[in-house]
């Protein structure tokens, strides 16, 4: 830059400390730019690493539960097997639960053919969640004119009404009854699928029902459920576990409810089975903190196949 020096001439001025600050403002403004991309690109790497490790725990979860469920299976596994827990490391292993289908009510199995004894279990499992009367009237009413194979409703049925059409047929689902005209005050209830079942032989299991269920039984007393219940406990009192009393046959345990007279053992013979196979299987695989669920009914059995019912994954 050109100045006018006090004695007349010019001189060259030399480049001032302004420069120099707006060099250095470029360059720290470029190492910053430079500084965010680096850490915006490990961001990025470090998302994808966790994605690809998620997936990796979501798969390693997903084969526990299979092998979970592939144990369960096994015909010499019951619910008390120690087995149905089990630990590969500290973050990865599967937990099963298994619950028997025979000591749940089976709708159809209870509903068909109209036999009053069965219907009338079944009426009176509804006076236990507390429908009242014409509640319970209508929605077993409604449920038969649902399952059997006529258009025919009855007396306080409906088969046809509006855009509503019962399925003449058997149910085929526990959750398709809260698509039957009259179901609202049972399916508003909590948790009442529970003790219903479409998979189950039939028959009621004696080994596997809840005090609930077996009160459903004509014929059986209070203190024959409670005898029975305490047998079936084991030694510690607590059911489902490894001590839990395995019954030998069918007339056992009628002896340990106090059913003795071959009328009474007839008559509960119709209604009622011994170590149903029929289970209800939920099998939870985790690996590190991903978890993954299957949940299927088999028909468990002396061979190595078991007829699977239902697969939920």
């Amino acid at each position: 830059m050109l100045s006018r020096h006090h004695s007349g001439g010019l001189i060259c001025r030399k480049p001032g400390r302004h420069n120099a600050g707006s060099t250095l403002m470029i360059v720290f403004w470029a190492i910053l730019l430079l500084s965010a991309a680096i850490i915006a690109w490990a961001q990025w790497i470090y998302r994808d690493l966790a994605i690809h490790a998620d997936a990796n725990h979501a798969l390693e979860a997903r084969a526990m539960a299979h092998s979970g469920i592939t144990m369960a299976l096994n015909p010499m596994v019951n619910k008390t097997t120690p087995e149905l827990r089990h630990d590969f490391a500290a973050d990865l292993g599967y937990e099963v639960r298994m619950i028997s289908e025979g000591g749940k009510l089976n709708v159809n199995w209870l509903l068909q053919g109209e036999d009053p004894t069965k219907v009338a279990i079944f009426k009176h499992w509804l006076e236990q969640k507390g429908l009242k009367q014409q509640e319970r009237d209508i929605l077993t009413d409604c449920l038969l004119d649902w399952i059997d194979a006529d258009n025919l409703a009855h007396l306080n049925g409906v088969e046809d009404r509006g855009t509503y059409h019962a399925a003449n047929r058997p149910l085929l689902s526990v959750d398709e009854i809260a698509q039957v005209w009259g179901s609202a005050p049972l399916t508003h209830l909590p948790n009442w699928k529970d003790e219903l079942t479409i998979y189950s032989n039939g028959p009621i299991d004696l080994t596997a029902a809840s005090a609930e269920v077996l009160r459903l039984i004509p014929g059986l007393s209070e203190g024959g459920i409670q005898l029975l219940l305490k047998k079936r406990q084991g030694p510690d009192g607590v059911e489902g576990t490894q001590d839990d009393y395995v019954f030998q046959s069918q007339e056992e345990v009628m002896f340990y409810l106090g059913v003795t007279s071959p009328q009474q053992q007839q008559a509960l013979t119709a209604l009622t089975t011994f170590n149903d196979k029929t289970m209800h299987i939920t099998c939870v695989g985790h690996s590190g903190k991903v978890s993954r669920q299957l949940e299927i009914v088999a028909r468990k059995g002396g061979g190595t196949n078991s007829p699977i019912l239902f697969w939920k994954e």
